[in-house]
């Protein structure tokens, strides 16, 4: 009697874990079908589908006037792009195949350039060459006009320089060094090597990063809202459709319209694409030893040089930026001041702890759904994974203004009416970076044999149990890169959140927008130096707590009570 109790309990409790693993499951993909799927879907239906009959009257009305803004788009774009991968492959080749001890300091340089908030790179530039700039006006007596689609193209590569060369240097790390050993060997010359290997290697890694580089400036408005003067894009006219005229119909339309170049370059990127590029970073870590290529001399003066410029303009970016926090601009020159930081009023300060409680919820669940989501589709091959991560990648795919307006007309009546609340803008920046969550999950599961999970299938231990007691041990790497991307994202963002941010409600991001469109430079600067060092902060604690809190556990399985 006492056994077949027992017998009873044990097959109850496996029933229960079973559904409750299977409930995780229906979860995780209920919510990227509601808060990817369905807002994209809403634009389209919304801006195609009138009283339910199929129209393109919105489209006629738009498209004549904006087709000029598409030009200046793709320019700007297909420009600051080039620049990118220009600069960010000469970093990376420097960083993976010169010697020197300097070479070590790139990697750890190029994750603190990372941090920048939005609109910093203008703010240097109109501080240093505007035309009471302090090169051009105080140094050179100039009155120069900055502004125009140079500027635009110049910023914009200059914010994404950082995430392509670690993106790069990545794939280059997991090229075989035999393959260039044996180079070499066969009298190739380094120059040979590196043309004939190397870049050929490296494609997928420039389609990947090259899009994502190409996206981004497609969907950017702030930067040529500051610095474009009268050179005007799409992602401005969107902004400004939604903003002064509140007309979101013709906003989508125009979102619609950056979306074609997008998908274009989401093309070209599939035909180069390589199975986890974008996860690279997953298991990147400082380089020891002797690289299997040496680079010859001129080469490694040449890449060192571009290297080191690069480096040398973030930190003369960063400087201005302090300097415009603590100085005043007078009739006898620059003096130092305080009244910058004490304008800083306590609605101002609670946006920028708005922002990083936004950012540590948004880093938390995207990092834990994401390498989830790796989980059931690399290892469970559960039916309809692919399809969950095809959308998945898909706010990386669209421009994040076309996301933003997308959840204002999914989520605004019953009987999800989110538009207005903190949670709106939690969840928009969740799905916006979970595909970076799920690649990096799958690039650290791709080092983690199976037969550890098997054998404890094999003694009975429940799905959930091998999730909590071995899958998640194993992928704090993932976890560990996922937060950062996502914490760091989300201080700072601003395309897709900006119009579904309340009022009474901004995040730093915001004010600093608004103090910039306003021309209240010092003020700009201030939130900019916090927004970066509070972000830097968070990522330094967040690595400490998940690395320090206990020693590992043996990867064995854990018996199950």
């Amino acid at each position: 009697m006492y056994g077949n109790k027992k017998d009873v309990l044990q097959r109850a409790s496996a029933h229960l874990f079973r559904l409750l693993d299977r409930g995780l499951l229906l979860a995780i993909a209920a919510s990227i079908v509601l808060f990817i799927l369905w807002p994209i879907a809403a634009v389209l239906l919304k801006r195609f589908v009138v009283d339910g009959q199929i129209t393109l009257r919105l489209f006629q009305e738009v498209l004549p006037d904006n087709f000029q803004y598409l030009g200046n788009s793709i320019f700007v774009a297909l420009l600051s792009t080039i620049l990118t991968l220009l600069v960010a492959l000469c970093i990376a080749l420097y960083e993976n195949y010169s010697t020197g001890r300097f070479r070590n300091l790139v990697m750890p340089l190029l994750l603190l350039t990372m941090i920048s908030p939005p609109f910093v790179s203008s703010l240097a530039y109109i501080t240093l060459f505007g035309r009471r700039g302090f090169i051009t006006n105080t140094l050179l007596g100039l009155s120069s006009n900055p502004y125009g689609w140079h500027g635009i193209v110049i910023m914009q590569a200059l914010g994404e320089i950082s995430l392509t060369a670690l993106l790069l240097i990545g794939v280059l790390r997991g090229i075989d060094g035999k393959l260039l050993q044996a180079s070499r060997d066969l009298g190739a010359s380094t120059s040979e090597t590196l043309r004939r290997i190397v870049l050929p290697l490296l494609l997928p890694g420039i389609g990947a990063a090259g899009f994502i580089a190409f996206v981004k400036s497609l969907a950017d408005f702030g930067t040529p809202i500051v610095i474009g003067g009268n050179f005007s894009v799409l992602a401005t006219e969107a902004y400004l459709m939604v903003i002064s005229r509140g007309d979101i119909g013709k906003a989508a339309v125009i979102s619609i319209m950056i979306l074609v170049p997008a998908l274009i370059g989401w093309i070209f990127y599939r035909r180069t694409e390589s199975q986890g590029v974008f996860s690279n970073m997953a298991g990147i870590k400082i380089k020891d030893g002797e690289p299997e290529l040496q680079l010859g001399k001129g080469m490694k003066s040449l890449l060192a040089a571009i290297t080191w410029f690069f480096f040398a303009l973030m930190l003369v970016q960063f400087l201005t930026i302090l300097l415009t926090a603590v100085t005043r601009y007078s009739p006898g020159g620059y003096i130092f001041t305080g009244e910058y930081l004490k304008a800083m009023n306590p609605d101002k300060w609670s946006s920028i702890l708005r922002s990083v409680w936004y950012a540590f919820q948004a880093g938390v669940i995207a990092s834990l759904v994401g390498v989830l989501l790796a989980y059931y589709i690399e290892r469970r091959g559960i039916w309809g994974g692919r399809v969950l991560e095809w959308m998945a990648n898909l706010p990386y795919i669209i421009p994040g203004t076309l996301f933003g307006i997308g959840y204002i007309l999914a989520f605004h009546t019953e009987p999800l009416e989110l538009t207005g609340t903190a949670m709106i803008v939690v969840i928009n920046c969740i799905f916006r970076q979970i595909t970076v969550a799920a690649k990096a999950g799958s690039a650290v599961l791709a080092n983690i044999s199976p037969d550890i999970e098997n054998a404890a299938k094999d003694l009975g231990t429940p799905p959930v149990f091998i999730l909590k007691d071995i899958i998640f041990p194993l992928l704090k790497p993932a976890v560990l890169v996922s937060f950062v991307n996502t914490f760091t994202a989300t201080m700072m963002t601003i395309g897709s959140i900006i119009f579904i941010i309340s009022p009474n409600a901004k995040v730093a991001t915001v004010e600093l927008f608004g103090l910039l469109n306003q021309g209240f430079y010092g003020e700009a600067a201030v939130f900019a130096v916090v927004l970066t060092l509070l972000t830097m902060a968070g990522n330094l604690l967040f690595a400490w707590a998940l690395h320090n809190k206990e020693k590992e556990k043996d990867a064995a399985y854990v018996p199950y009570p």
